[in-house]
């Protein structure tokens, strides 16, 4: 098999390149990202710019005037599509496209896959459409093995078991109140209250700070603190690849996907009131399918490890197996 071109499109939004991202290093080839800057016409509609350069800044034009264009084009979301489907078109269908999440009926015919979330509950049957759990993220057995070998020394003052607390908070459609972040510090007290060990807490952007302040004054001693802003490294995939246990709250369908991709158990704390509907779809699949647990309140007995949840491997070998067959 000769090595593909493979580029991914960065759409300047992390959250979905991310997603793109991590399905690149999965395939395992090497791969070029090229970032796509926007004009004000990147506002329209995709119905409306079709397979075409509109929306599209002259920055971005420049940078790839003349480069050999790729054999497969790996996008996620939709505001990169049009160009996505205009490299496609220029290079007269040599360019194979990998689309994460579901780009619309509108030029679904150009991808050679489309990986849908299950949790969007997009119902559509094509041969070129699969269905997966949660989102595509970048976190690998190797990659655990790494950050636990570089964070390990500067936790081993600190008592075991490590219980990593992964705090999200207020989303578009809901928020994450003052009273759910002392529910939120009392479940996790009960929890651990058998065996507590240290506790290993991370909030984000959205957590808000009031909500910190309760978590700080409620949650259990001892605990390692790294709050959204703080300076020094983010100890986030450090507290993933040495978690004993993992908490996260339920807000983000990104995180919850890391902490699945760990074999330790997963608590997730689900307020209904934080989720949206297509959030509790999210959470109830990975329910039914044994990747975690609701965080009940309840004192942890017979922790187990779970399956692991990789999205972008199963993509990537998906991908293989089409560009092997075309």
């Amino acid at each position: 098999m000769n090595i593909p071109i493979v580029w991914v499109l960065d759409d300047g939004r992390p959250g979905t390149f991310n997603q793109a991202l991590g399905v690149a290093e999965a395939l395992g080839f090497p791969f070029a990202v090229k970032k796509v800057a926007y004009n004000k016409l990147a506002k329209l509609p995709n119905c409306l710019r079709g397979a075409s350069l509109i929306g599209i800044a002259k920055e971005t034009l420049a940078e790839l005037a003349g480069q050999d264009l790729p054999d497969i084009l790996i996008t996620s979301g939709r505001r990169a599509l049009p160009f996505a489907r205009y490299i496609r078109k220029v290079s007269g269908g040599k360019t194979r496209l990998v689309q994460i999440m579901y780009p619309g009926k509108s030029g679904l015919k150009d991808f050679m896959l489309v990986a849908v979330p299950k949790h969007d509950n997009v119902k559509i049957k094509r041969k070129n459409v699969m269905q997966i759990i949660g989102a595509p993220h970048r976190v690998t057995a190797e990659r655990l093995r790494e950050e636990a070998n570089h964070w390990l020394s500067r936790f081993a003052d600190y008592p075991r078991p490590f219980t990593a607390l992964i705090v999200g908070g207020s989303t578009k459609n809901r928020q994450f109140t003052a009273e759910m972040a002392k529910d939120l510090a009392w479940r996790v007290n009960e929890l651990i209250s058998a065996n507590p060990g240290t506790v290993l807490l991370t909030t984000s952007r959205r957590t808000g700070k009031e909500q910190e302040e309760i978590l700080l004054k409620e949650i259990a001693e001892p605990r390692y603190v790294y709050k959204w802003g703080d300076k020094g490294e983010n100890p986030y995939f450090g507290f993933l690849a040495l978690a004993d246990r993992i908490i996260v709250t339920g807000d983000s369908v990104s995180m919850c996907s890391e902490a699945c991709a760990t074999p330790v158990p997963v608590y997730i704390y689900d307020n209904p009131e934080l989720l949206t509907p297509k959030h509790k779809r999210f959470l109830d699949g990975l329910y039914e399918e044994g990747y975690a647990e609701s965080l009940t309140g309840e004192e942890a007995e017979d922790e187990a490890p779970h399956l692991t949840l990789n999205p972008a491997e199963d993509i990537a070998k998906k991908v293989k197996k089409l560009y092997n067959k075309e």
